[in-house]
């Protein structure tokens, strides 16, 4: 039967039209309303957000802004397709905003992991062509710079310190460009070298030239070779401070010339108490007993004002420490002196005197670890007085205002609380946790916080390599032959070592927070607890998990020596040849694995952490579990370890491990318990502010 027609429609189509029409309005209502729920519910997208957060946004998000910033995290998130982050990046380099030029990036690098040689070229070339000022180009003008030489000067000029700059300028042999932004970059010491090698004549090399070679190869610790690279030349100041310090650490012969260099700096200044001067003065007053000979022969006006000569003049017992303290409260060097003088009455066993010299400087002008220290002392001298409940009141507050390490364990265990677990076990294990960083959730991502809103927003959008390279190409310092670099502040510090720990830079990452933590006073309980948190990290977690299940080790012991031992860097290797995350030496690895490894399999994480585990099993065995006779016989060896036991270690075992002769196992057993209580008591809950602090509370 014909269709009834109505209009010059059939009734078929007409009802095929309002169908149509009809699921058309359907799906822009459902999309519209889709656009609404996500107005009313925006966030800003991290790494935090799940998968199917970012899914939703990158689908849905009314705003192609934010459908860009869900399609680039999806896109770092996902390291196994580079089609899928093809496909995600598709299209997604629109405007002039900065996040454009990640896209482009993204988009250059996706292309040339998939061999996509030619679509790699035009990304960079837009790249380039976009954002020449922007460091996200840095990468694009070193790649197409192999057959544009035009564009290795445009790298150089434009980003001299992002890395992609530094490594033309290796390949390329800019010894000048390396010595002044980058000389510890992989390979720049070998090409300053050579350029002071190879210009053997005067005329070769200008003389401000030359300075600046000398200054950098100094600051890589080869004071030799840089008093060389001068050819009798006289150093300009912060060259000869670099020369002096790199000096004092080499042989007798070396550390005498660099003393006679440090002391002819501080009279050829027409400032002596200037930067270069108090530096100079630092380094002569570093040894406990420095030569009285030494410091006589520096100015009066400089030996006036140093915090660093008047402590040392205490030590040899020419001046007073509380005249000392009253000037420089809060000079590191008056740290130093209390903690020495302290140290000396609490070994003697005179604790009235070492709970006055503790008390001579207030726990609010100390760094917190360091005021964690006094604190723990403090309370120790006062239990030894018979007042028992001041001590308590001591124990308590360090355990309320400081998070946990060496100390606060001590002062859990004077307290009666102490929690240690047995180490020959091996705990919480997550073997199937690949090779993730297990830190508790709350850790897994913070905002940046720094300075500068590009590095932020790629951190944000998981772009941790670029955001540390943009970082690194913005706010290096370059080097200057003629004057110090300015130092960072504290919050930089903070960034640099957040972002080097972000790109697996762990040595580099934790030295820079650890040192920061020594010198930064005031700081907040959130500031002070994320620096502690980052400083303890964990990497490398399925390889641990399964080293503590195979030898029936506490994985926190393991993390505990690692972090100490290689700070979780696999490639470092000792001067004396420990290698590997538990820097085992070759002969202990050869007898605790039954046959002689070569250095791949050395240094292998797995196999390395499995035969470091092994080693401290049987060190526990050995001591029945006692932490301290195997953490210090790990560094000094089990007979050494075993010569120091006494009735002590089982009374007093703070103030025996303050009796360990050998400097460096004394310092590595009290760092590496502390690290053991940290990564046991991870997810305690945040400090209490120190605003009420006192020395005497």
């Amino acid at each position: 039967m014909p269709a009834v027609r109505a209009g010059g429609l059939t009734e078929r189509t007409s009802r095929g039209l309002l169908l149509l029409g009809g699921t058309v309005i359907g799906s822009v209502g459902l999309i519209l309303a889709g656009q609404q729920l996500l107005r009313h519910q925006h966030t800003v997208l991290t790494p935090a957000a799940s998968e199917a957060v970012l899914w939703k946004n990158y689908r849905w998000s009314w705003d192609p802004g934010q459908r860009r910033e869900a399609a680039l995290l999806l896109a770092t998130a996902d390291q196994d397709s580079q089609r899928r982050r093809q496909r995600l990046l598709q299209g997604q380099a629109w405007g002039s905003a900065p996040i454009a030029a990640a896209v482009l990036q993204q988009q250059a690098s996706t292309a040339s992991q998939l061999g996509d040689l030619d679509r790699a070229k035009s990304r960079w070339q837009a790249l380039v062509l976009l954002f020449p000022d922007s460091p996200l180009s840095a990468d694009a003008a070193y790649h197409l710079s192999r057959t544009n030489p035009d564009l290795t000067q445009h790298l150089l000029k434009q980003h001299p310190a992002h890395p992609a700059s530094l490594e033309r300028a290796v390949e390329t042999k800019q010894a000048l460009h390396l010595a002044r932004w980058g000389p510890g970059h992989h390979g720049a010491g070998g090409v300053i070298r050579e350029a002071c090698l190879l210009s053997t004549t005067a005329a070769a090399l200008s003389n401000d030239e030359r300075q600046l070679l000398a200054r950098a190869l100094a600051t890589l610790g080869d004071g030799q070779a840089s008093l060389d690279c001068l050819q009798g030349a006289p150093p300009q100041p912060a060259t000869a401070l670099s020369i002096g310090r790199a000096l004092l650490q080499g042989t007798q012969e070396q550390r005498s010339k660099g003393e006679r260099l440090l002391v002819a700096l501080t009279h050829s200044s027409a400032n002596p108490v200037g930067a270069t001067g108090l530096e100079a003065a630092r380094l002569l007053s570093e040894p406990l007993y420095p030569e009285a000979t030494l410091l006589a022969q520096l100015p009066q006006s400089l030996r006036d004002q140093s915090a660093d000569i008047a402590t040392a003049e205490v030590r040899l017992g020419k001046r007073k420490a509380a005249s000392v303290f009253q000037r420089w409260p809060k000079h590191p060097a008056s740290w130093q002196l209390q903690w020495d003088l302290a140290r000396a009455e609490l070994l003697a066993g005179r604790w009235q005197q070492a709970e006055g010299w503790l008390q001579a400087l207030a726990t609010t002008v100390l760094p917190e670890p360091l005021a964690a220290r006094q604190r723990f002392w403090l309370g120790l001298s006062l239990a030894k007085q018979g007042r028992a409940a001041e001590a308590k009141r001591q124990w308590q507050t360090l355990l309320k205002q400081h998070p946990p390490g060496y100390y606060t364990w001590r002062a859990s265990a004077r307290l009666g609380q102490d929690t240690l677990p047995g180490l020959n076990q091996p705990a919480e294990v997550m073997l199937n946790s690949g090779d993730r960083d297990t830190s508790p959730p709350s850790l897994k991502w913070r905002p940046l916080k720094s300075d500068d809103a590009l590095v932020n927003n790629l951190w944000r959008l998981g772009m941790a390599k670029e955001a540390w390279e943009s970082w690194r190409s913005r706010h290096a310092s370059r080097l200057d032959p003629t004057s110090l670099s300015p130092a960072p502040d504290h919050a930089e510090r903070i960034t640099t070592g957040r972002l080097r720990l972000a790109v697996g830079d762990h040595w580099g990452g934790l030295d820079t927070l650890w040192r920061t933590s020594l010198r930064l006073v005031g700081e907040s309980c959130n500031t002070r607890w994320t620096l502690h948190h980052l400083q303890h990290p964990r990497p490398f977690a399925a390889v641990f998990a399964a080293a503590a299940h195979e030898e029936n080790v506490h994985e926190a012991l393991l993390r505990a020596i690692a972090k100490q031992e290689s700070r979780y860097s696999p490639g470092v290797r000792s001067v004396v040849g420990a290698q590997g995350l538990m820097q085992l030496m070759p002969a202990t690895a050869t007898e605790l694995a039954g046959r002689k490894l070569n250095d791949k399999e050395l240094k292998d994480p797995k196999a390395n952490s499995r035969l470091g585990a092994r080693y401290l099993g049987q060190l526990l065995d050995q001591w029945q579990g006692n932490p301290w006779l195997t953490v210090a016989s790990y560094n000094a060896g089990p007979g050494a370890a075993g010569g120091w036991r006494s009735d002590e270690l089982e009374q007093d075992p703070e103030l025996w491990s303050e009796r360990i002769p050998y400097p460096e196992t004394r310092i590595y057993t009290k760092k590496v318990l502390g690290n053991l209580w940290a990564y046991l008591q991870s997810n305690q809950a945040a400090c209490a502010p120190r605003h009420a602090d006192t020395a005497n509370d």
